[in-house]
């Protein structure tokens, strides 16, 4: 994992555009936000409802199509998160034809498996061009920060026809209990960089055991910046609780859900 990313459950990740707005408590203090002015464009408020989406150069678009023949190349496939600057689904008229692009990318790269990562699940069904039946190769989540979302995103998120629907947990702000009929994946963390929030590992270790119950992989991403602080944990690498070895033992479980058989990508070709 991590080849083309700093995200530990993904190999690579690919922004197709850039910018947001924010629709939840999850969005406080955004990362994206805050590394977008710090690092690249503080004059160019993209994280605004009305602001403006910057569309990545072509030579960012060519990048899922060498991965794929890289995955094809190793015989394995490759996670490819999208999007970590943006919300795939958020109704902006400024992506419109960006969206379109994409999803002729991901036709034509079924050697990457897909994972697009959503806070509006309600906007998918009418944004996609596959109606009943996604590809094999793309997964689709959606964020659950709190009880509130966790009612009211699962529904909308298990009634779509997708081979796998996971779940982002992250930052989670609360106890959650979750019904996971439908669900094949669990991420689970607390909030990294920025003002830290509170994050009590009791609600990480509900989770862990509820996707335990459930025979449901689960990804402990990390402890969190108010975590980390609190246990004196300050530097490059372990400022958000990123690393494993320092948290508790029983926390210390990143699992994956199984690649696309190769028997299913030749079948996409």
């Amino acid at each position: 994992m991590g080849e083309n990313s700093l995200i530990g459950w993904t190999d690579h990740t690919f922004n197709p555009w850039a910018g947001c707005s924010r629709i939840s408590p999850g969005c406080q203090d955004c990362y994206a936000d805050n590394d977008w002015a710090r690092r690249w464009h503080p004059d160019k408020p993209l994280w605004r409802r009305h602001g403006q989406r910057m569309v990545m150069s072509d030579s960012t678009w060519r990048n899922p199509v060498k991965w794929n023949r890289e995955a094809q190349q190793a015989n394995r496939p490759a996670f490819t998160f999208c999007a970590s600057m943006a919300d795939v689904f958020e109704d902006h008229p400024g992506v419109v034809d960006a969206r379109t692009r994409l999803w002729d990318l991901i036709d034509a790269t079924p050697w990457l498996r897909w994972q697009l990562l959503t806070k509006r699940p309600e906007n998918v069904a009418r944004m996609v061009p596959w109606a009943d039946r996604w590809p094999d190769h793309v997964l689709l989540g959606t964020s659950v920060e709190n009880q509130q979302y966790a009612d009211t995103r699962l529904p909308v998120l298990r009634s779509l026809p997708v081979a796998v629907r996971f779940l982002s947990c992250e930052p989670l702000l609360g106890p959650v209990e979750l019904d996971l009929d439908g669900i094949g994946w669990v991420i689970v963390g607390g909030k990294s960089g920025g003002r830290p929030r509170p994050f009590d590992l009791e609600w990480a270790r509900s989770i862990r055991d509820q996707c335990a119950a459930a025979g449901i992989p689960v990804f402990v991403k990390q402890m969190g910046t108010a975590w980390a602080r609190a246990n004196g944990h300050r530097g490059k690498g372990i400022s958000d609780g990123q690393e494993p070895a320092l948290w508790p033992e029983d926390l210390r479980v990143q699992q994956i859900p199984p690649a696309v058989p190769a028997a299913s990508v030749d079948a996409l070709l």
